[in-house]
């Protein structure tokens, strides 16, 4: 169970990374603890596997990545590890999921693929069909961002305090 502390420390980690030499010193100091023990509490929730990792998250169109585009593939029950495993190695692919078929909508393992261009998503894509042995798919490009952000948890209780 996640105590006070806990939630203060994943709050401030949800926030912009402080770029300074010592960004988990002013970490902490914005907590109230010392540098010593937000390092502790990180590794304890990463050897529990309460968090998976720290790192940047990439606004791809400024930096050149303009298309993107959901893969839906239709594939059988019995294959999706396999298809997985194979999506899943790719740097190419950032999301990938499972979800289950609908009538009118036969697909379902979702991947979203960035690249510089819709011919390089298209390539990307043909390329990760052959490797999967995975050719029943369809592409849908993004037209537009409407809205783009990373979950955040607790801030309906930074708000009551």
């Amino acid at each position: 169970m996640l105590d006070a502390l806990d939630k203060k420390i994943i709050t401030v980690l949800q926030e912009d990374f402080p770029l300074v030499p010592e960004p988990y010193r002013e970490l902490a100091a914005q907590i109230g603890i010392r540098e010593e023990e937000l390092l502790a509490r990180i590794e304890k929730y990463r050897k529990s596997g309460e968090l998976r990792r720290v790192g940047a998250v990439l606004r791809h169109r400024e930096v050149g990545y303009a298309a993107n585009a959901l893969c839906a593939w239709r594939v059988s029950p019995a294959r999706l590890e396999a298809v997985a495993a194979v999506m899943t190695a790719s740097p190419a692919v950032t999301h990938c999921y499972s979800r289950m078929a609908q009538e009118n909508w036969p697909y379902n393992f979702y991947i979203m693929l960035h690249g510089h261009t819709r011919e390089e998503c298209r390539a990307l894509a043909a390329g990760l069909a052959q490797q999967a042995e995975a050719s029943d798919y369809v592409m849908l490009f993004s037209t537009r961002e409407w809205k783009k952000t990373s979950m955040r948890y607790f801030v309906e209780e930074e708000q009551h305090d």
